[in-house]
């Protein structure tokens, strides 16, 4: 059995974590899953391949899977507004169907 949910996507700054993680949490949404991510955009290359001093400069993976568009939505301007004009990121939803989704 299947329900259908939307996952919201962010990819940023791993410095920018903590914060994103609060957002999320406070805003009603019952947990979220972080990766590492690298990849090239806009900003250019960012790779978490190369070693460094501090991780700061990772980016990361955010994934909040919510049975609410509109919450989902709220998490992604909420961070977008606060973050994006001055860190690299960007968010995106997908409609998914989630399996086992008594949690949601």
């Amino acid at each position: 059995m299947t329900r259908q949910a939307t996952k919201l996507v962010i990819i940023t700054e791993q410095l920018l974590l903590r914060d994103i993680a609060r957002i999320v949490e406070s805003s009603g949404a019952t947990g979220y899953t972080v990766t590492p991510a690298n990849g090239k955009g806009s900003r250019n290359l960012r790779s978490s391949g190369q070693p460094t001093a501090s991780g700061a400069f990772a980016n990361v993976k955010v994934e909040v899977i919510t049975a609410s568009e509109a919450l989902a939505r709220r998490i992604a301007d909420e961070i977008a507004g606060k973050y994006f004009d001055n860190f690299s990121g960007i968010a995106y939803l997908d409609q998914v169907d989630v399996l086992h989704a008594k949690h949601l």
